[in-house]
């Protein structure tokens, strides 16, 4: 369903080396699901949506920007994580097609859009809604524009949330073998896994701040209705209009017309009802919030196994404290058993020195029970003080 094209609409006074250098891949995708592949300059994407400069520039990858949903007059600009796109009411240009996190994404937008699908699906509502009138049905068909950026929000909610549940799945074990055994590969283990739980709550919460910040402006999200925009009264001969990128193609008409069909009955209601396009946001800022608080539930996880790792470690601190308060005070009784030692082993003549032999056992004994005694008497002490354990 791809079509290869390489269409790169420059001046001709422009040298080759230009041409390739300010030249991009992008597959364009029409509202029947066909895709072509594009390769173009900024210049002529500019000329062709009436966009600027500087929203192209979110769009780079080079370049880190946040993720960003912006309306303008003729094109919705998309950048949410690996998936940047320029949507227009009958089309979807996405960079970098041959992205292995990019072709899911391209590959459902084509199926939402093949004809057969469409096909289905009427069948599926006329069989369910047998006896309602044409109107209504058409009033249940969403913009082109709202089906893509649909489709996109749901490719980039599913990918954080499989991200999520594969940092759940090695998170929790690994909290579990450090509660068990303090080492330095489970340390690192759990330090690595940190530092990737940390970069994907900022890339959710990029996310998610994005579809509340639209949430809450109405005007914002009066923006992004596109078909609304082209079903405004205007004179089919006026030469402000897009260029084609395919100058004969036969279905510039279809688009405009399905463009013009999708939107006839927003166009009749009030053009600053924005309901629709907020039930969509709003479902899938539940979903995103749900990962984030999957995040926030695995951050409280290591916030709790450290505060637990922290009390084990100040346990063995404690314990090696009291270890040196039993060592010191065994050393301080010992000091004094050598004084008496020093005292009697000085050579000094004395008188009381002689045919006193019997002396040795009495000093001995004595000197031994008054450290063991002094060594009771500070141990009890310490004990009473609570600086060691009972």
């Amino acid at each position: 369903m791809v079509r290869e094209g390489h269409i790169v609409p420059v001046a001709s006074a422009s040298p080759p080396k230009k041409k390739a250098a300010g030249s991009r891949s992008w597959i364009l995708l029409d509202s029947s699901g066909q895709g072509t592949i594009l390769d173009v300059d900024k210049y002529a994407i500019m000329h062709r949506l009436h966009i600027h400069a500087r929203d192209l520039r979110i769009l780079d990858p080079l370049l880190s920007y946040p993720s960003t949903i912006l309306g303008r007059e003729k094109a919705i600009v998309l950048n949410l994580e690996h998936i940047k796109a320029i949507i227009t009411a009958d089309e979807v240009l996405l960079r970098d097609p041959s992205d292995e996190n990019v072709m899911p994404f391209v590959a459902e937008l084509q199926r939402r859009l093949s004809p057969a699908h469409d096909l289905r699906q009427g069948q599926g509502d006329e069989r369910e809604f047998t006896g309602h009138d044409v109107e209504a049905g058409e009033e249940d068909e969403s913009p082109f524009e709202f089906l893509a950026l649909e489709v996109a929000l749901e490719a980039i909610c599913s990918f954080l949330a499989a991200r999520t549940t594969e940092l759940e799945s090695a998170a929790y074990p690994a909290l579990d073998e450090l509660t068990s055994k303090i080492s330095s590969r489970n340390l690192d283990r759990v330090r690595k896994l940190k530092s990737a739980m940390t970069r994907l709550t900022a890339r959710v919460q990029k996310v998610r701040d994005e579809l509340e910040q639209l949430l809450d402006d109405d005007d914002d999200m009066a923006d992004l209705y596109l078909s609304r925009k082209l079903a405004v009264p205007a004179s089919p001969f006026s030469g402000s209009g897009p260029a084609n990128w395919f100058p004969s193609s036969p279905t510039v008409g279809s688009k405009i017309s399905r463009a013009s069909r999708a939107s006839m009955a927003t166009a009749r209601g009030d053009e600053n009802d924005v309901e629709e396009l907020e039930m969509l946001l709003e479902a899938y800022f539940m979903q995103i919030d749900g990962t984030l608080n999957k995040l926030t539930a695995i951050r409280e996880y290591i916030d709790d196994t450290e505060d637990y790792i922290n009390i084990q470690l100040d346990n063995h601190r404690n314990q090696l404290i009291q270890l040196e308060l039993f060592l010191s005070s065994g050393t301080v009784c010992l000091s004094i058993y050598s004084l008496v030692a020093g005292i009697f082993g000085m050579n000094i003549p004395y008188t009381w020195n002689e045919n006193h032999g019997y002396m040795f056992k009495w000093v001995v004994i004595a000197s031994g029970v008054v450290c063991a005694v002094l060594f009771v008497a500070i141990m009890s002490h310490a004990r009473r003080k609570g600086l060691v354990g009972s």
